[in-house]
């Protein structure tokens, strides 16, 4: 039998009750999760170790959330990687469509919107 590949999800967030939050409900869902608290973590980031899916969160410490997302979709080796900015900052959704960001959430979000958005876009990536 031939195991089907898990996708991987990078979370970026500088909450650690955030990171824990997501990484208990994405692995509970069979994701594979990659957690970084500051966007330095897409510079290390390599072709063969890219993403399915990024969860980032807007409002970072020092960083901005839609800053990362331009340069993101602004390379050939990430463009394709479907980002989730996430925040609590009311006009946030705007600025992430601005970005390019493929989908937004409002915080507080229920689990079973990020899991259907996730579900989304990975279906159509």
């Amino acid at each position: 039998m031939v195991q089907e590949k898990q996708n991987t999800i990078l979370v970026i967030d500088d909450d650690p009750d955030i990171i824990m939050f997501l990484q208990f409900l994405l692995d509970d869902a069979g994701y594979t999760v990659v957690t970084a608290p500051t966007g330095t973590i897409l510079g290390q980031l390599q072709e063969e170790t890219l993403p399915d899916l990024i969860l980032l969160d807007l409002l970072l410490s020092g960083e901005d959330g839609c800053i990362l997302t331009q340069q993101l979709k602004g390379q050939a080796m990430t463009a394709h990687i479907p980002v989730i900015l996430y925040s609590a900052h009311p006009g946030a959704e705007r600025e992430a469509k601005v970005a390019g960001a493929d989908a937004f959430l409002a915080k507080p979000f229920g689990i079973d919107d990020i899991l259907a958005i996730i579900a989304r876009l990975l279906d159509h990536s």
